[in-house]
């Protein structure tokens, strides 16, 4: 149920960034739909606490949602970028996935972003 991760690091303490690459294969995309396959949102706030986790940056359980932004569709065989930051005193987890090797954009596209909360 998780895409294949191409690497992972640490920009700070609070702070991981990883590369992923979302395999045709992958489970979220079966059914969701079956002409036009796209990650779902669910999946994507799946992988954040996923990852958060997995790399040291939470220790928390998920506490909602505060704000979440899906802004362009996901598509099998595509790379992301995921960034994640923990902010401590608000006890929030913001995350964003961008598009990697996109040949005909200028910049960066955002696919998702947000913010949610970690409850101790």
């Amino acid at each position: 149920m998780l895409p294949q991760e191409i690497s992972r690091r640490a920009i700070a303490d609070h702070q991981r960034e990883l590369e992923l690459l979302l395999t045709p294969s992958l489970f979220w995309f079966r059914g969701h739909f079956s002409q036009l396959p796209i990650l779902p949102g669910v999946a994507q706030v799946d992988w954040v606490l996923h990852y958060a986790r997995h790399t040291g940056l939470i220790c928390g359980q998920f506490g909602g949602i505060e704000n979440v932004k899906f802004q362009y569709p996901v598509r099998p065989g595509q790379r992301l970028l995921l960034s994640l930051e923990w902010r401590q005193p608000q006890r929030q987890l913001q995350f964003r996935y961008q598009l990697i090797h996109q040949p005909d954009a200028d910049e960066p596209i955002t696919v998702s972003s947000g913010k949610i909360k970690i409850c101790p």
